[in-house]
């Protein structure tokens, strides 16, 4: 093994997790819709968000579970709001 080379180390740089500014208007109980990619979302009920919104359990609809989420994940939380989610 060459002499230079450092294990255990990360292959990418580390970045600060910074969640979108509507993350942090996420509530326990609101309805949200979940955009994993485009074509690829779920409906879903906020369950649990940490102090830092970096990370959001939703409950999803249809029995598919509680999912965690992270804002590193390349996934979106829209909120439904007043106009509710579309189906």
């Amino acid at each position: 093994m060459a002499r230079n080379v450092r294990q255990h180390m990360a292959d990418g740089t580390l970045r600060k997790a910074t969640p979108a500014p509507h993350w942090k208007q996420l509530r326990q109980g609101d309805r949200v819709r979940v955009l994993f990619s485009p074509g690829f979302e779920a409906g879903g009920v906020v369950d649990t968000i940490t102090a830092d919104h970096t990370a959001v359990w939703v409950h999803l609809d249809g029995g598919r579970g509680r999912t965690l989420l992270h804002c590193g994940d390349g996934v979106d939380i829209v909120p439904c709001g007043e106009t509710g989610c579309r189906d």
